[in-house]
């Protein structure tokens, strides 16, 4: 769906802005959030079964891309990077580099199975933080993911990681 990072909306008025697809889908009732990844679009709701709101969810999705119009709008901001805002130290950057392979390769697929996605913050003393976005953001199985899943996939192959904690 984007060409690069993600789109996160959790209002209407900020998805009709930047994006006319996530305008679209917010005009459906029950629908309180919209993300788009590179090959994905995870809606969430509040309230309707998902049998109800399914068959408006994706008439909206398929009326927006036969109409040709962009998935994100040319003035609004743009979609989200994995590089905005990652701190770490530069002695550090070969660390870095491998934990952020693994997470691209191993983890990033996972949670887009999910309707998710996982970026990279920082590394500081033996921890990393990262940022989880998506379905995976309010899910309560979140926290055990990142702590049991991810924590300890990079442990096993990044020594020097001691603990992953989840940044907003």
């Amino acid at each position: 769906v984007l060409l690069e990072g993600t789109a996160d909306f959790r209002d209407a008025d900020s998805a009709a802005v930047a994006s006319p697809l996530a305008g679209r889908l917010f005009e459906i009732p029950g629908v309180t959030g919209v993300f788009f990844g590179y090959d994905f679009i995870t809606v969430t709701k509040d309230g309707p079964d998902w049998q109800h709101l399914k068959p408006a969810i994706l008439g909206a999705i398929m009326e927006h891309f036969m109409s040709g119009a962009p998935v994100m709008a040319k003035a609004g901001p743009a979609a989200e990077t994995s590089q905005t805002g990652e701190f770490y130290d530069k002695a550090d950057e070969e660390l870095v580099i491998t934990i952020k392979e693994l997470l691209d390769t191993r983890v990033r697929p996972a949670v887009a199975q999910d309707g998710g996605d996982i970026t990279f913050r920082g590394f500081e003393n033996g921890t990393v933080f990262l940022h989880m976005k998506g379905a995976c953001a309010g899910c309560p199985s979140s926290t055990a993911t990142l702590k049991h899943g991810i924590q300890n996939l990079l442990r096993h192959f990044v020594p020097e990681v001691q603990q992953v904690e989840q940044v907003s």
